[in-house]
């Protein structure tokens, strides 16, 4: 059982759309156009965030990570996938697989618990304002930064280490378009109880947690900001926050569709959903936060007229 187990692991074959090399065309140059607006986007908005000194605060600080992950996360797997498309037999390398399936579950973890932590800054901002700079120090940002990386990171080598070392007993077709942790544990021919219930022990604490902690933030947050006499107020407090309230309903709010929806009597529509919320939502950040952000639109003016460069040369 051993000796097989080792022989498979050379190589794996994505099934992707099997027999739909139309569609897969398709799906090329939407992904490829979705990739390029995720690498121009979150990659503009870092530059707006280093050059800017109004920009130089915790929401931001966080928002930079958050960018971050985006561009690490679809580049662990888009790239190959799109050389995939073209070709008729679709492989990837034992290595090359594990490390796919360790960046996107480690990175997914991440992001969960960044979106937790920018909840927090919002509640402080709004709710302890007179407090802000002392809760929200840069030392205490890094430190809620490096605790999210930390921990997804440690979760995924965890899971990673859980998954490889089951036996696999021939089976090396793994029906996807990359190395999604589910996929991969399906070949598995021993017994998998373990790894389930570690994946959800896990996936409770570090996705559904994240999540209560969120909505108790906002809580707050919108009981303090109907505190506030005028209407102006109101849409001043509330528009500090709505940029990150809109990206937490569409990650969560794609996660709980494509696992919580009946399952589609199709397997490709599963396949399909599952790739454009891992491709799409993460081009999405830097436009939700452009668009609902007065200094992120006036940062963006600054650049293209010249200031910014200007005044940051200037300070060199």
């Amino acid at each position: 059982m051993e000796e097989t187990n080792q022989t498979v692991v050379m190589d794996y074959v994505l099934l992707g759309l099997h027999g739909h090399h139309d569609l897969e065309m398709v799906l090329f140059v939407l992904c490829l156009g979705i990739y390029c607006m995720n690498l121009l986007g979150n990659s503009l908005l870092m530059v707006l965030i280093m050059l800017d000194p109004h920009l130089h605060n915790p929401m931001y600080f966080f928002l930079s990570n958050l960018s971050l992950i985006d561009i690490c996360a679809t580049s662990s797997f888009i790239p190959l996938m799109l050389t995939n498309f073209l070709q008729t037999r679709s492989t990837i390398s034992f290595p090359a697989c594990a490390l796919q399936m360790f960046l996107t579950l480690a990175l997914g973890t991440t992001e969960c618990l960044l979106l937790a932590a920018m909840a927090y800054d919002r509640y402080v901002a709004i709710c302890h304002p007179l407090r802000y700079t002392e809760l929200m120090t840069p030392q205490m940002c890094m430190q809620m930064a490096v605790l999210s990386w930390g921990t997804g990171f440690v979760n995924s080598l965890l899971q990673s280490i859980l998954i490889w070392r089951l036996p696999f007993c021939g089976h090396n077709v793994i029906n996807h378009f990359f190395c999604e942790i589910l996929a991969v544990l399906k070949l598995a021919c021993g017994d998998i109880s373990l790894n389930a219930l570690v994946l959800m022990v896990a996936t409770t604490i570090l996705t559904v947690t994240p999540l209560l902690l969120i909505c108790l933030s906002y809580i707050f947050i919108l009981a303090a900001i109907f505190r506030v006499p005028s209407a102006s107020g109101r849409r001043k407090a509330f528009s500090t926050c709505s940029a990150h309230l809109t990206v937490v309903v569409i990650f969560y709010g794609t996660i709980s569709f494509m696992y919580l929806k009946p399952k589609a009597k199709n397997p490709n529509v599963d396949k399909i959903i599952t790739l454009f919320y891992a491709a799409v939502t993460p081009s999405l950040n830097p436009i939700i936060y452009s668009l609902r952000n007065a200094e992120v639109k006036a940062a963006v003016t600054a650049l293209l007229g010249g200031g910014l460069l200007t005044r940051k040369f200037s300070h060199v």
